[in-house]
Order: structure tokens, then sequence, then C-alpha cells
């Protein structure tokens, strides 16, 4: 499957919206407000990056990136999520390259790391890991994963933005 990855242009960002509401309404863990998270860092002017992919023309797949704190500071670190992926085109690499892309674009960018909430068999392949220095209030210690993409790890209380509570 051929697929162009790139930045998101601000006349998609309805598209991302229907496309997002799609995907995760397949997954038993959503909360079903990833659409409106994605709207509320964008409004909020924190989507870091903001990639799609498009296949044939089509927007197929999204990935987000905004910035965490850590103890209440900015290490340089970012939180991926939400990634997605057009329903019926699931388990064909799309996400896996938004992924790649946006994680290799971040370290370009001189991003220190990455974290988000997710599978650990999903995301070992990009490398993510959990570490027990890392914690997120509600969440199980299992499901937070990082990524060191240069320097040390930061350690303590993780906050992702605000827009992580739209609903």
């Amino acid at each position: 499957m051929k697929i162009e990855i790139r930045e998101e242009r601000p006349e998609e960002a309805p598209a991302v919206r229907l496309l997002t509401e799609a995907a995760f309404k397949l997954n038993a863990h959503s909360r079903g407000t990833e659409g409106a998270v994605v709207d509320a860092l964008r409004a909020a002017g924190a989507l870091t990056l903001s990639l799609v992919a498009i296949q044939d023309g089509e927007l197929v797949g999204h990935v987000a990136f905004s910035p965490v704190r850590i103890e209440g500071a900015d290490p340089g670190w970012f939180g991926l999520g939400p990634v997605s992926a057009r329903p019926d085109l699931h388990g064909r690499g799309i996400g896996g390259a938004l992924v790649r892309e946006g994680l290799a674009r971040l370290k370009a960018q001189g991003a220190k790391g990455c974290l988000l909430v997710g599978d650990q068999e999903y995301y070992r392949r990009f490398g993510f890991r959990h570490d027990p220095a890392l914690k997120l209030e509600g969440v199980p210690p299992e499901y937070l994963l990082a990524l060191t993409l240069e320097g040390p790890r930061p350690a303590g209380n993780v906050v992702f933005h605000e827009g992580f509570s739209a609903s």
C-alpha cells in the first residue's frame, strides 16, 4: 500500500475529526472522545505535530503529538495520540507508518522523548517501554509507555495537555 504522509492542512480538520471518530468506534478501550481531543489540542495550539496519511487522494490516517509536562516542567517530551486509520484499512500499516514518521520528525526537531497511553505489545515495535519512574494519575502503570529520543529520561508525574479531557 502506497501512502503519502504529510502535515495536516487546516481544511482537513473536519475530515480528521470524522476519521478519528470512526477509527475509535471499534476500540473497546475508547472513551469516544478522541475526535474532540484532537480538536481541543488544535484549538489550543497544542498540536506540535499533526500528520495525515493520504492514499489515492483520500485521508486514510492521522496522528497527533502534543507537549507533556513531567513534574510540572517542560522537559521537551511529547505525547503521542490519538493515532487513527480508516476502519476498513486497519492492519495495513497506516498507523505504524504515521507513528514512525512522527517520531522521526520529533527527533529532528530536537524532542527529548515521547509518551503514550497504550498497549505494550503494539508499541514495543517502535521502542516504547513501561518505565516505573513515570506515573500518570488514573492510568494503570503498565499502559504508560515511554521512548527516549535523546538524553536522560525524566522521572515523576506526567500530565498530558488539558485537551485530553475534552468531550
